[in-house]
């Protein structure tokens, strides 16, 4: 494993040679904010929240797809970048409703951005959401266009190929092949694009449900990791459990069998495991 200097925030580190600017940020506990990025998806550059400045470099690079160089100087925060994160921030959450959306509020808050100065309210998030089957529901309001769904259900892993992007500026939207409605498509209802959606735009009936209600309590859930029992493959799969009841099925990323992903049954199958006789 070949090793090269590189200087991250005036720190001289030895970073692998091929690894992304992000991976060695984050071996380094450098915070990157992140919303495009996913554990098991080829990195596409979309949200550009990444954005770090390189010595010489004529314009920001992204972190989870830029290499690094030998003798590569790397600042993750200065004003050119800040001010990068801060516009990412407001133009999305002036468009898209981030509301679900893990640490935003946070980055909002540490970059000083405030997307109601531009609209009151999200621009788009008054799309109905399509509930049009009993597994999962799709609400593109809070859609960022990240394209990990595509991916997963695309050549990266699922190769079903029934989501892609459709239309032209702000006309673009997440879509099923040819448009046709999800019962038509060649869909498998396996999830995955569940697992890597990272702002709630694809979820499970059984959160949206609960949310809606008010039940949904994250904070009070525990997880049990197990092995699903519906065939031979051996896939792991992360129990999310509230009040002694599986609301939610996902699977480990890091895990060298599954790498996050399932089939329908593993995802969507568990109500047998907890359904008791009746009386």
């Amino acid at each position: 494993m070949t090793k090269t200097p590189i200087t991250i925030d005036g720190q001289v580190v030895a970073a692998e040679e091929g690894a992304t600017l992000l991976s060695v940020c984050r071996e380094l506990d450098l915070d990157i904010p992140t919303l495009c990025y996913g554990d098991t998806i080829e990195p596409k550059s979309a949200c550009r929240l990444c954005m770090v400045e390189v010595a010489g470099a004529r314009t920001l690079v992204p972190a989870c797809s830029r290499s690094v160089e030998p003798d590569m100087v790397v600042h993750t925060r200065s004003e050119r970048v800040d001010h990068a994160r801060k516009m990412v921030l407001e133009f999305l959450g002036s468009t898209v409703d981030l509301s679900l959306t893990d640490k935003v509020a946070d980055w909002s808050t540490e970059y000083g951005a405030e997307p109601g100065r531009y609209v009151d309210a999200a621009t788009i998030a008054d799309q109905p959401v399509l509930v049009d089957n009993e597994l999962y529901v799709r609400d593109y309001a809070k859609c960022i266009l990240c394209y990990q769904c595509v991916d997963a259900c695309g050549e990266q892993w699922q190769n079903s190929f029934v989501i892609e992007i459709a239309g032209r500026g702000f006309d673009t939207r997440v879509s099923t092949e040819n448009d046709v409605s999800l019962d038509e498509s060649a869909c498998v209802y396996c999830g995955n694009c569940i697992q890597v959606c990272p702002t709630g735009a694809l979820m499970s009936t059984s959160e949206y449900e609960m949310r809606a209600s008010g039940e949904w309590d994250k904070e009070s859930q525990s997880t049990t990791e197990t092995i699903c029992a519906f065939c031979g493959v051996g896939c792991s799969l992360t129990l999310h459990v509230q009040d002694n009841t599986i609301v939610k099925v996902s699977s480990p990323p890091d895990n060298p069998i599954t790498h996050g992903n399932l089939c329908v049954k593993g995802r969507f199958g568990y109500q047998h495991a907890q359904n008791l006789p009746a009386g």
